[in-house]
């Protein structure tokens, strides 16, 4: 019985093994769309989001002015904005600033750092509109605009006037 019990699990064990290295097959493509392209190389240029994200901007002297808090993406997936927070300490006081993209450039130093490159001032940013996010929608909203609740908005029911 044994002997059974163990050229099973061995058959199984080696049918498992044999069907993943096998190629799966891709799954089709969805109703109306293409099917899904894979990279199977990547781009000498290509910069990764962690790049931009939390980094400190600094003007050309070298001066910090802000720094990224976000990342603003199309629909086609061209990089289109991104939030600058200036001022405050630790947080608070803090002001989120939209700018477009290529007004920032990307240069490396000390060591291959990257260094996010602004030509402005932290007082010409503090002076900037500011955007707050709103968690509900998952989009920036102009810092005195109302938060969204979530939901669509039902009046009050009507008091009987007896």
């Amino acid at each position: 019985m044994a002997k059974l019990t163990y050229a099973a699990l061995l058959f199984a064990l080696a049918t498992t093994g044999a069907s993943a290295q096998t190629p799966q097959p891709v799954a089709p493509a969805m109703p109306g769309g293409s099917q899904a392209q894979i990279l199977t190389s990547l781009p000498a240029e290509a910069m990764t989001v962690t790049h931009w994200y939390k980094q400190s901007v600094y003007d050309p002297s070298d001066a910090k002015v802000g720094e990224i808090m976000d990342v603003l993406v199309e629909k086609e997936g061209k990089i289109i904005g991104l939030i600058v927070g200036v001022g405050g300490f630790l947080g608070a006081g803090e002001k989120d600033v939209a700018v477009p993209f290529n007004s920032v450039q990307f240069k490396t130093k000390d060591n291959n750092k990257w260094w996010a490159v602004m030509n402005t001032t932290k007082d010409a940013l503090k002076a900037a509109p500011g955007y707050k996010y709103d968690r509900t929608a998952m989009t920036w909203i102009p810092e005195n605009a109302p938060a969204t609740t979530g939901g669509p908005v039902t009046p009050a029911p009507r008091q009987n006037p007896r």
